[in-house]
């Protein structure tokens, strides 16, 4: 059974046993292959990861009545919709200066995720027990890949808001096997680990 993130001296120490950090690790490598396209993981090997993988752009949003304000003003038809989640527009009010700032800083945004959720997943592979202990640097990293990582499978989902958690895990809780359960049971766990970990490094206690 995992267990929460807690700092213990200089290190962040958590539980973690090897099917829990294989999930975690997939995952991240999934979002890492939205950010460099032209290094897409297509079989993982891992069955959640490519479950998500396979889900499409607006898989959930039937479940939950998202309409996907979040997105562009100018969507581009080939642009997936979660790359809007995970690099946002700068300027929302002028598509033009969106537009051109994105042309400037997009792909080092790109390289620069893309870099940290490698670090991150190589973290939680090279771990060798499932006691998970890593320097704030890594652990910082990890935050940063979990957070990017919830924010693709979040617009899988179909999830923007609270409510939208409640009315996907109300779908679940009426057909438990329900396509979504999988993937809601996995996109709380990622929420209560990143939770766990950010507390941690903000000095916050955390139960569990």
């Amino acid at each position: 059974m995992a267990r929460a993130f807690k700092r213990k001296g200089e290190l962040f120490v958590a539980k973690l046993d090897a099917a829990e950090r294989a999930v975690i690790a997939g995952l991240l490598d999934q979002t890492r292959a939205l950010l460099a396209p032209a290094e897409s993981l297509t079989d993982t090997g891992d069955p959640f990861a490519d479950l998500v993988a396979s889900l499409g752009p607006d898989f959930g949003s039937s479940f939950t009545g998202e309409d996907h304000e979040h997105r562009r003003a100018d969507p581009d038809p080939e642009r997936d919709p979660a790359l809007d989640r995970l690099l946002p527009d700068a300027h929302r009010g002028d598509p033009a200066i969106a537009a051109e700032f994105r042309r400037l800083t997009e792909q080092d945004l790109r390289r620069r995720k893309s870099d940290n959720l490698a670090r991150a997943s190589a973290v939680l592979r090279a771990a060798e027990t499932e006691r998970v202990a890593l320097p704030k640097p890594d652990a910082e990293a990890l935050l940063v890949a979990l957070t990017d990582t919830r924010l693709l499978l979040a617009e899988r989902l179909g999830i923007q808001t609270e409510s939208d958690v409640e009315a996907v895990e109300g779908v679940v809780a009426r057909v438990p096997d329900h396509p979504l359960a999988y993937a809601v049971a996995v996109y709380d766990f990622l929420t209560w680990l990143q939770d766990s970990l950010a507390g941690a490094l903000m000095g916050r206690r955390h139960f569990g």
